[in-house]
């Protein structure tokens, strides 16, 4: 196996500090005891996580994010699996122009899609509508599933489905007993992928959400348009926890190289 050399490993080691710098200084910054964004010099304070929890707007807007998230990557979940199964096993007309339709939202800017929803709901009469924020989450997530449904079938033994069917074990036996545990990993790295993505997303948000249904990214935005104090570090700095948090589960469950590389 061929290892990096001395200057490849520098290299990344530096790039991964260039990424990782700002998050370290937002993370800092949030215990600051001061009314400013400083860094703290003579001592540590949870001033700035408590002015969160207290404050109304954020902690609504927090489990508007979460509810959205859920079942924004649920739905996610529920389309892709069988659109992966068929794009992977199945050869028919419009086959690559449907896994180009899934897959669209990757390249059209979250900007124009926000313009397009908005003027949807707005001709449908469905404004501010928390059922069709959901859907509109789930239009920008599902290719992140798709993609990782698609990784886990690649190079799927399919000998113990056939197997199966040979037993006379109906088709959704089949994929109950057998298809779904082995590509259990995909689904649950897709979801959790998903989940992030849509607790993150903050432009196309900003054009479908109502005063009810305001996600947690588009009230920071609104927040920091009127003022810009060490709360913004404090929420940012549990928005990262959260993240971290996601992807630790997930390593732990099934591994971030088998989920999102594909190693055995």
């Amino acid at each position: 196996m061929q290892k990096n050399g001395p200057l490849a490993l520098i290299f990344h080691t530096l790039v991964v500090a260039f990424v990782l710098a700002p998050l370290v200084v937002i993370c800092i910054v949030a215990f600051t005891p001061e009314n400013t964004l400083t860094l703290p010099t003579t001592s540590l304070s949870l001033r700035w996580f408590k002015a969160v929890f207290a404050h109304p707007d954020f902690v609504a807007s927090f489990w508007n994010s979460i509810w959205v998230a859920t079942l924004s990557a649920s739905i996610a979940v529920v389309f892709s699996i069988p659109a992966g199964l068929a794009i992977d096993r199945f050869e028919f007309p419009g086959r690559d122009a449907l896994n180009a339709l899934f897959l669209s939202p990757l390249i059209i800017p979250s900007l124009v899609l926000g313009v397009a929803l908005l003027r949807l709901f707005a001709l449908i009469g469905v404004q501010g509508s928390f059922a069709w924020l959901v859907l509109s989450h789930a239009v920008i997530i599902t290719p992140y599933v798709l993609r990782l449904v698609l990784s886990a079938l690649t190079g799927f033994d399919r000998s113990a489905e056939q197997a199966a069917r040979t037993l006379g074990a109906s088709q959704w036996t089949v994929f109950r007993r057998i298809t779904a545990p082995l590509i259990l990993p995909g689904i649950t790295g897709g979801w959790l992928l998903a989940f992030i993505n849509s607790f993150d997303e903050l432009t196309m948000s900003i054009f479908v959400t109502a005063p009810s249904t305001v996600t947690l990214p588009v009230r920071m935005y609104m927040y920091a348009t009127e003022s810009i104090d060490p709360m913004m570090a404090a929420v940012s700095a549990l928005m990262i926890a959260l993240t971290a948090c996601a992807m630790l589960i997930l390593d732990r469950a099934f591994g971030l190289d088998r989920v999102l590389i594909g190693k055995g």
